[in-house]
């Protein structure tokens, strides 16, 4: 090999690369920690070094030049190439060690990580993991979590959010109080009905009559924004409510009450902090909660 003719700075190269995939001077330099001049530098060194335009530059954005797409997927192979460097450094993820904490509502806590986490151990088993469980966004900022698993994107620009596939939720009840309350038939019927698990009806409420069921606070008689507690509610026969249908379709002694009623798409985001990029648990951890939310929410 030609090693004088490969001489450029590594870092320029990583420049390069990170603008390339994030589209921006601006997004490549919060994801890399660095300030735009520095990072344009960077660009342009690599430019230099190799004689070439990487980016054309306009007043709203950098386009790729043809040289700089040929030579993206070289760069790609320079990253992957880097990232398998610092996992053998490591000893490989089943070495990985250190505290990491996981934000989750109760209901993904409690039905959806525990599988993930059983892979997670084989994968890094001397791994410490906290998991903070909380209907209430964690700061990711402020370091209250490492990762976070939310039902909406975050809109915080320093955060690395994945999305995931999204899941759905329908109504359930128990056989028992269908038994005993009767199977609704028509939308209008469900009015007459007790539901349970919404902590504030009043919010929700709208969201019911876009689907045609005219509910008022006074069909709930027990409320709790917990996930688990609802389904217990609901499998003890105290009313109807809404759960994802992971969760509902697990317990034969819960069913649709009214099929007609639309599904509800649920968003799933994985969040974490830009330190994703240079800590190696957090990046297995997040790379191990994705491939596992994937397969859960596709089954």
């Amino acid at each position: 090999m030609e090693w004088r003719r490969s001489a450029f700075d590594w870092n320029q190269a990583r420049a390069f690369l990170v603008t390339a995939e994030e589209g921006s001077l601006s997004a490549a330099a919060r994801a890399l920690g660095l300030t735009q001049p520095t990072l344009s530098r960077q660009v342009a060194g690599i430019e230099e070094a190799l004689g070439v335009t990487l980016f054309e530059r306009t007043s709203r954005a950098l386009i790729l030049t043809q040289t700089g797409t040929e030579l993206l997927e070289h760069f790609r192979s320079m990253g992957s190439a880097a990232n398998r460097i610092s996992l053998t450094a490591a000893g490989q993820s089943q070495t990985v060690t250190g505290k990491v904490v996981i934000a989750a509502t109760n209901g993904m806590a409690t039905y959806f990580l525990p599988p993930i986490l059983e892979s997670l151990r084989t994968k890094a088993p001397e791994l410490q993991v906290e998991i903070v469980v909380s209907n209430e966004l964690s700061d990711l900022r402020r370091r209250e979590a490492d990762i976070a698993i939310r039902h909406s994107r975050p809109q915080d620009a320093d955060l690395i959010a994945k999305r995931l596939r999204d899941t759905t939720a329908q109504l359930y009840a128990s056989t028992q109080y269908l038994d005993a309350a009767g199977r609704p038939s028509r939308a209008a019927d469900l009015a007459k009905m007790q539901f349970v698990g919404f902590d504030d009806p009043e919010l929700r409420l709208g969201l019911m009559v876009s689907r045609g069921i005219n509910l008022t606070t006074a069909n709930f008689n027990f409320l709790t924004s917990s996930t688990t507690l609802s389904l217990a509610l609901i499998r003890q026969g105290l009313g109807i409510g809404l759960l994802p249908v992971q969760i509902g379709e697990a317990y034969p002694e819960l069913e649709n009450p009214f099929p007609p009623f639309e599904q509800l798409k649920i968003e799933t985001w994985l969040v974490a902090h830009r330190e994703l990029r240079t800590n190696l648990r957090i990046r297995v951890v997040f790379d191990v909660i994705a491939q596992g939310l994937g397969r859960a929410m596709s089954a």
